[in-house]
């Protein structure tokens, strides 16, 4: 689809959209980029409150993927006003605000419509200097390879569609993909990490393809290492429940993925488990962990490390 648009060819443009980069960035002239990015999907809980404010942390990740700090939003909502009361509707969007009050950014309006489906989510921008920029290249070979946050998301959404999962595993879903990404990545700001992408629909092992093709590496992940973001994950995924884009993900990037024998079947598929605003996937030098740990452990935040990078090409499952 994207090989059929005209091309884009002008100077300003600092992200080509092949490279798959987290926010769309232009420069202005001055030093400074433009960031740019949006996102929206339909309910992913049933509180619609806690769905506004899932929804805002997913839209606002993209910013904090690529280092900067977001300054405003536009709210992007399709409405189903014969199924859905008003009430609901604003609730969503109450939801949304908090989080952008959170994140210290300007809510600048939005646009509605009336759909068959309800989807909600924001368009977010900001402005930042080009040299503290993150990208989704730079990992070199020797990185260890670290998380943000625990996976899961996919398979515990499906299972509350399902009726499935327990009110503690509703918890751990709701305030894991509600959390902000901008804690994670103040901490790592003064660090300065070699390469930096956020875990969503494409799974840890989508976007961990999108670094290592970009620079030129291969990722040796740990499949006993992946965290999981409550025990009720793998019991769930032995039962079946498992969203679509799970196996679409297993199909689209067989061929990069490399598998050790008889891997763990449900660890593999948690490592292709769409996530709804995932972590931060990121790479730096193994001789900075350890101020990496004390930092996330001084600040109460969650970090996993899943492996290091390699000499080669795409994903090697361990």
């Amino acid at each position: 689809m994207l090989d059929a648009l005209p091309p884009i060819s002008d100077d300003r443009l600092l992200s080509p959209i092949h490279h798959a980069d987290d926010a769309g960035a232009m420069r202005l002239g001055d030093g400074r980029v433009l960031l740019a990015t949006t996102d929206f999907f339909t309910p992913v809980v049933d509180d619609p409150r806690d769905y506004g404010r899932i929804a805002a942390a997913n839209s606002l990740s993209d910013i904090y993927a690529m280092g900067a700090e977001p300054l405003g939003a536009l709210n992007i909502a399709c409405y189903p006003d014969k199924d859905y009361p008003l009430e609901y509707l604003t609730e969503v969007l109450t939801g949304g605000q908090e989080k952008l009050t959170e994140a210290g950014a300007l809510l600048l309006g939005g646009h509605t419509v009336t759909d068959s489906e309800f989807k909600y989510g924001m368009a977010v921008f900001a402005v930042w200097p080009e040299y503290e920029l993150w990208a989704n290249s730079g990992a070199r070979v020797g990185d260890f390879i670290a998380l943000t946050k625990p996976l899961g998301s996919g398979i515990l959404s499906t299972s509350l569609k399902a009726g499935e999962l327990s009110a503690e595993g509703l918890i751990a879903l709701t305030e894991t993909t509600a959390r902000l990404n901008a804690y994670a990545a103040r901490l790592m700001r003064p660090l300065k990490p070699h390469a930096v992408t956020d875990v969503t629909g494409f799974a840890l092992i989508g976007h961990g393809l999108e670094v290592a093709r970009n620079s030129a590496v291969c990722l040796e992940i740990e499949l006993a290492r992946l965290p999981l973001m409550h025990p009720e994950v793998i019991t769930l995924a032995e039962e079946g429940l498992k969203p679509g884009g799970l196996f679409k993900n297993i199909k689209a990037f067989a061929g990069e993925v490399s598998l050790p024998e008889n891997p763990p079947k449900q660890l593999l598929h948690l490592a292709h488990d769409p996530q709804t605003s995932g972590g931060l996937l990121f790479f730096d030098a193994e001789e900075k962990w350890a101020e990496y740990e004390a930092a996330f452990k001084k600040a109460g935040e969650p970090l996993f490390r899943l492996g290091r990078v390699v000499k080669g090409a795409g994903i090697r499952l361990v």
